[in-house]
């Protein structure tokens, strides 16, 4: 069936950098955004198989990726992340399938990753 695609969004390089490498050693087959257009685009041509989307990024922000990645397609699993806790009290959040901390530590991430894609 090949490689599940996996799309992360972050406007910071190293977290695009390390979480990428992460999965690929995972063995996923993985693309990179810089901005939520550019996520919300490459959503549109690649059909991942789950989106990462740091909520906060200068122009489109990952809620509203969000927003328009459910409207693509609601049943592609999304992981919200941000180095901000106050985002958990957020309603749109909330239609995301996990939110994570972010972290240097991407255990916590590659659990969900799993746990998503096995579901």
């Amino acid at each position: 069936m090949g490689k599940k695609k996996i799309l992360i969004a972050d406007d910071e390089a190293n977290i695009r950098m390390l979480f990428g490498k992460e999965l690929e050693d995972e063995g996923f087959e993985v693309y990179t955004a810089a901005s939520g257009e550019e996520a919300v685009e490459m959503f549109g041509r690649i059909r991942p198989d789950l989106v990462t989307l740091d909520i906060k990024m200068p122009g489109m922000g990952g809620i509203a990726a969000l927003g328009a990645i459910r409207e693509k397609d609601p049943t592609v699993p999304v992981i919200m992340l941000t180095a901000y806790s106050e985002f958990k009290k957020d309603f749109d959040v909330w239609a995301a399938d996990a939110y994570i901390r972010k972290s240097g530590d991407v255990e916590e991430l590659m659990a969900k990753v799993r746990f998503l894609l096995a579901s």
